[in-house]
């Protein structure tokens, strides 16, 4: 091992966690937390911490290709759309492997498949003017059986938080509304 100067090691290299797991297992990993967060109706997973920092970016370049694909048409957008599959688990390429007969019913679509649907449909256009940042992450605590500290990983801007903060909103404007109401009555009543 070779030390610097002042005796530490430097992190070349070292861009991500390994999270205990093989890189097949750890790329397997991510990509069905992907595919959870990208197809989950509230738009939210709960993992460790560490895991889901790791797919904070893992999920956030397949949204910006998603992102970018919203101002292409063509070839350019079919482009995007294969290499953000890569972040999803493979469709149903063996078909015939997995039914027997070629000719018998055709395999359900995998989840992999519907999330890349759902984030070009859906996902991209939400974000289109948005420059990164799509997910948020929120510690819970400590799980239990292993101490392990947990966390919610979520999408931003998803459909229950605009709901959200159009209902604070339209109370904002009810309440002001009604002061205004009230500061007219008492001017009136004052002259």
């Amino acid at each position: 091992m070779l030390l610097t100067a002042t005796g530490t090691d430097m992190r070349h290299l070292k861009a991500h966690r390994k999270l205990g797991r093989t890189s097949e297992h750890r790329k397997s990993l991510l990509r069905n937390l992907a595919t959870s967060l990208v197809t989950a109706k509230n738009e939210r997973v709960i993992t460790t911490v560490q895991k889901a920092k790791e797919l904070r970016s893992f999920v956030e370049k397949a949204i910006t290709l998603a992102r970018h694909a919203q101002n292409l048409e063509g070839a350019d957008a079919v482009h995007l759309r294969r290499q953000a599959s890569g972040f999803f688990h493979a469709g149903n390429r063996q078909q015939s492997l997995s039914t027997g007969k070629y000719w018998m019913k055709r395999a359900e679509r995998t989840a992999g498949v519907l999330a890349v649907k759902r984030l070009f449909d859906e996902l991209g256009e939400r974000y289109k003017d948005r420059n990164g940042g799509y997910t948020r992450i929120i510690r819970l605590g400590w799980r239990e059986g292993d101490n392990a500290e947990m966390a919610i990983i979520e999408l931003v801007d998803n459909p229950r938080e605009i709901a959200f903060k159009d209902e604070v909103k339209a109370k904002e404007e009810a309440a002001n509304k009604k002061k205004s109401t009230k500061k007219k009555k008492a001017d009136d009543s004052a002259e």
